[in-house]
């Protein structure tokens, strides 16, 4: 699949990892040449700016984050060089990205010799970072290799299965990246201060992890509409959430969606209702 929904950017020079460090919420200084991470970029006050992965490529590190925040999070990274060795450019021009996803991931992303293979974004698989002018002869022996080209709408609907949110869509800049439930893949414990990790270590150690609000899977009754984004969540005549995300699920046979509720809504089988339609959380697997 063509990510022309992932924006690069390069960062180089020698300060790169430390300079990131206290930026970003993961230990992206103990990456190692061909590993990578996922982590959150963070305002003072612990809200989202952008969710991003973050891959050590030996002379620089590879950020790949919503494409329409490309911009924004360069200029925001530039105002935070000093006099650190330092510099980001926007490669998502001169790169193009194409995600392989399945069991057979692997072996069929090896066909693509002199790529840059990565951890594939949101779902498992891999991710070739190419120049644009290659793609058609990568597209081409990918398909050779027996690869079929996915839709928009097939990626959603794998998406939501897997219960991943997207920045844009399920999170945006109110989220605290613990209601959305990013924290075991997006968060580290042991690493050393970066912006707006007050608020997440009060919350973690002081209040136990418990946020107002959780990002949640649901499981509509069968023949139940698909809801549109923001559909309002009730529990009886209160509302308790709304909906982030919603598709017809052909791997379980209904509709299923995301979405916020309340956290005293959030335990699995608890059964709500949009626009009188059940739906239940669902515990993820």
């Amino acid at each position: 699949m063509r990510r022309s929904d992932v924006g690069r950017l390069l960062v180089s020079g020698k300060d790169r990892s430390a300079y990131l460090q206290g930026l970003l919420t993961n230990d992206v200084a103990a990456l190692t040449p061909g590993n990578g991470c996922y982590a959150a970029m963070l305002t003072a006050q612990g809200r989202m700016i952008s969710d991003m992965y973050v891959d050590e490529i030996g002379e620089a590190m590879l950020l790949r984050l919503p494409v329409a925040l490309t911009t924004q999070i360069r200029e925001h990274l530039d105002r935070f060089i000093f006099a650190e060795d330092v510099q980001i450019s926007d490669v998502s021009s001169a790169k193009a990205q194409i995600g392989i996803y399945g069991p057979l991931a692997a072996e069929v992303a090896a066909q693509a010799s002199g790529a840059l293979r990565l951890a594939a974004d949101d779902l498992p698989g891999v991710a070739l970072v190419i120049g644009t002018d290659e793609v058609e002869a990568v597209v081409d022996r990918l398909t050779a290799a027996g690869a079929v080209d996915a839709t928009t709408d097939e990626f959603e609907i794998a998406r939501i299965e897997a219960a991943v949110p997207r920045f844009g869509v399920d999170m945006d800049t109110d989220t605290i990246p613990l209601e959305a439930g990013i924290e075991d893949r997006a968060i580290s414990r042991t690493k050393g201060c970066y912006v707006g990790q007050e608020v997440i270590v009060r919350v973690l150690d002081r209040g136990q992890g418990r946020v107002a609000r959780r990002l949640v899977q649901l499981a509509f009754d069968a023949g139940a509409p698909v809801p549109v984004h923001g559909a309002t969540l009730h529990a009886a005549d209160r509302d308790v959430g709304h909906i982030t995300s919603a598709v017809y699920s052909p791997r379980f046979d209904c509709v299923i969606a995301l979405g916020y509720v309340r956290r005293e809504f959030a335990a699995g089988g608890t059964a709500l209702t949009v626009d009188g339609v059940r739906a239940t959380v669902r515990t993820h697997d």
